[in-house]
């Protein structure tokens, strides 16, 4: 059972720390801070719609990590108290 709970946990670390970088790299509805952190160029067409199309995908990454994340928690959780109480 220790393999398992080392992997997870890597898995669960390698998530966060996905997430922590993937929010703070998102963009709210003030734009003036994240713009300049990722680097935006919102001057051209091409630039627009760049960066959009970057955002949407970060959004449903981090929408797709965050659920696998919690469910990943769940999971542990099952499995060390089943190995810790039996």
């Amino acid at each position: 059972m220790g393999a398992i709970e080392y992997v997870l946990g890597g898995v669960l670390i390698a998530m966060a720390l996905f997430l922590v970088i993937a929010v703070l790299a998102q963009s709210g509805k003030d734009k003036r801070l994240s713009g300049s952190i990722t680097g935006g160029n919102a001057d051209t067409y091409f630039g627009k719609t760049k960066t959009r199309n970057w955002e949407r995908i970060l959004s449903i990454a981090t929408t797709v990590i965050s659920i696998l994340f919690a469910v990943l928690v769940v999971v542990m959780y099952v499995l060390i108290a089943k190995f810790y109480t039996a």
